[in-house]
């Protein structure tokens, strides 16, 4: 079973697919160097056949649960 991710949480590129798919309403395939490995997106929505939407700074694409782990959260430092 692929793993739940909320919307709105952050996740990490583990692995890289032969090439991304945009999540634009005519979908691109992108090359597989245009997101790096550990870089961080948000999830924005949950697309059939297992497919997420993740925003990246370079575009929203469309991953498999395969490609993806949650991020740890990022604590802001106190002030003290």
């Amino acid at each position: 079973m692929a793993p739940n991710f909320p919307i709105g949480t952050r996740v990490r590129l583990i692995s890289r697919p032969p090439y991304f798919k945009t999540a634009d309403p005519m979908p691109m395939l992108r090359p597989p160097d245009l997101i790096k490995i550990g870089e961080e997106g948000i999830v924005m929505d949950r697309r059939p056949g297992d497919y997420w939407v993740i925003r990246f700074n370079r575009g929203a694409v469309l991953l498999e649960a395969q490609y993806l782990e949650l991020a740890p959260p990022v604590f802001p430092e106190s002030e003290g």
